[in-house]
């Protein structure tokens, strides 16, 4: 039916166009900032490597490397997710384990990067929360198993009967 109006191809070619103009130019800012950000990472690596000798035993400085890591993990997984499969439908269940999945390490950073000393118990009862529905959503729209065929019996003379 709708294809039947006036126009309507047209609209829709121009709208996929603007589609991707729009893909492009957020994967080129992403890509931007993910690069600034690992150029940050690796500075700041640097420095305390030089300051300090890169203490492992240190709480504070593990956080800190950490939590840059997954601030440049979060990024490309920005990336991907917007060029992952650019022909699938925006509903697709990929795109949605892939904004679940950016969630999920949202709330790990955080977890990490947490001031156990400072930290109120509600404020960590709602990360909690939030990582555990993350998991069950990202669980539930797994994609289904593949169907195997169970095997056939095999005689002396070919396929069982």
């Amino acid at each position: 039916m709708m294809t039947r109006l006036p126009g309507f191809l047209q609209m829709a070619r121009l709208f996929d166009l603007f589609e991707e103009v729009v893909m492009l130019v957020l994967t080129l800012l992403i890509v931007v900032i993910a690069g600034t950000s690992l150029v940050h990472v690796v500075v700041a690596v640097g420095r305390m490597l030089l300051a300090s000798g890169l203490n492992p035993t240190s709480p504070e400085m593990l956080q800190s490397i950490f939590g840059m890591f997954f601030t440049v993990l979060i990024a490309l997984e920005f990336k991907h997710s917007i060029l992952v499969l650019p022909d699938a439908q925006p509903h697709s269940l990929i795109r949605m384990r892939s904004v679940l999945l950016i969630g999920m390490l949202a709330t790990v950073r955080k977890f990490i990067v947490i001031d156990l000393k400072e930290v109120d118990v509600m404020e960590l009862l709602a990360l909690s929360a939030a990582t555990l529905s993350l998991g069950i959503v990202y669980w539930l729209v797994r994609p289904p198993a593949p169907v195997t065929q169970a095997p056939i019996p095999m005689s002396e003379h070919g396929p069982a009967a």
